[in-house]
């Protein structure tokens, strides 16, 4: 009897402790989320492929792929580079695996966390703050004359074409077609400016460059996003980087914001070197630049910093609802994980960001 007592108890205890084991495996392969590169073991990539856009907002990741301050950061990581014309483009090759991290409208970067159920990706940083305006032809000075007219954002859901519906609903103007409605349509920027010339749009509400393309058009700003936002203050463009990547290779994430801190402190340092960067990016990557006073009253509009300006996601949020791109809120706890941002602030001698309790995921 003492026998066949002892063997089950004996069976049990072998079976707990390899349960032990499995867990404490698992729980090394997954850290938390909000802790990059915790509970495991990590390397640098062989290889960063990185998203962001021929903008001016993007000029972060302009000046740092064409000044090589991202590369040289890098090291032996290979630098692979992408560009994208909207949020949503990037957003799929995010979530595809096709990219390890991309710098992207605000917008976006929340449908990428809400899509993946707050798995695949996490916020990292921030890059630039405002730079986008509702611009519109000379002729049309209160939001009432925008009845009847066809005003375009760069895609559908992106950062703008959330911010241009928000607004038409706040100011009591219905999304439609008829001659008590506006028409939102979704164009890809060049073909806007090349729309509004022929007056086939009124306008649009679009980033930098091309708000101030069409003001070089003969566009006048009806609204700037700025005057909307406390101290002006709202999150233009951001750094978001798949979770998986940002678990095996935070040293390769803090490598990426360093080479955009040094890109962000040469604009500060030389802003005419900066523009003139920017703006050779840009003719390489799309085949035209810019006229010098579309990119000088581009770089009025905007402030570039690592900041991610975390408070203001939580009314992000609430805007996607509001502006249809989101049938509900989503839940941000976990969206940010701002180690990395804060060991290279702190290196750099600057002060750390607040995640504003966004950092901590749920349960």
């Amino acid at each position: 009897m003492r026998l066949r007592s002892r063997v089950p108890i004996a069976l049990l205890a072998a079976l707990a402790a390899v349960g032990v084991l499995a867990s404490c495996s698992r729980a090394s392969e997954t850290p938390a989320a909000g802790s990059s590169g915790s509970g495991g073991t990590t390397s640098p990539a062989a290889e960063l492929r990185l998203g962001y856009f021929p903008n001016i907002t993007h000029a972060p990741a302009l000046i740092g792929v064409d000044k090589g301050f991202i590369a040289g950061e890098l090291g032996a990581t290979k630098l692979t580079t992408q560009t994208f014309n909207a949020g949503p483009e990037e957003v799929n090759a995010l979530l595809g695996g096709s990219l390890d991290a991309g710098f992207i409208g605000s917008s976006p970067a929340i449908n990428a966390f809400a899509k993946s159920n707050g798995q695949a990706i996490r916020l990292v940083a921030g890059s630039t703050s405002g730079g986008a305006q509702l611009v519109v032809s000379t002729d049309i000075t209160s939001p009432d004359q925008l009845k009847g007219k066809t005003i375009a954002t760069p895609q559908l859901g992106n950062t703008q074409d959330v911010a241009l519906k928000k607004w038409l609903k706040e100011n009591n103007l219905e999304i439609g077609q008829g001659p008590d409605k506006v028409t939102v349509q979704n164009l890809d920027n060049p073909r806007t400016l090349d729309l509004f010339k022929t007056g086939q749009v009124a306008g649009g509400w679009l980033p930098e460059p091309w708000s101030s393309r069409l003001v070089d058009a003969g566009a006048s700003v009806l609204v700037d996003e700025r005057t909307l936002w406390p101290n002006g203050q709202f999150p233009t463009t951001v750094l978001i980087v798949r979770t998986e990547f940002l678990q095996q290779h935070p040293e390769t994430v803090e490598a990426l914001l360093r080479g955009a801190q040094k890109a962000i402190d040469y604009i500060a340092s030389d802003p005419a070197g900066a523009k003139t960067a920017s703006n050779e990016s840009i003719k390489t990557l799309t085949g035209s630049a810019l006229a010098p006073t579309v990119v000088d009253r581009a770089f009025t509009e905007l402030a570039f910093g690592l900041d991610p300006l975390a408070a203001t996601f939580p009314q992000l949020a609430k805007d996607s609802v509001t502006a249809g791109a989101q049938a509900q809120e989503t839940n941000l706890q976990g969206f940010l994980d701002v180690t990395a941002v804060n060991k290279v602030l702190q290196a750099a001698g600057k002060p750390p960001v607040d995640a504003a309790g966004l950092d901590k995921p749920t349960g």
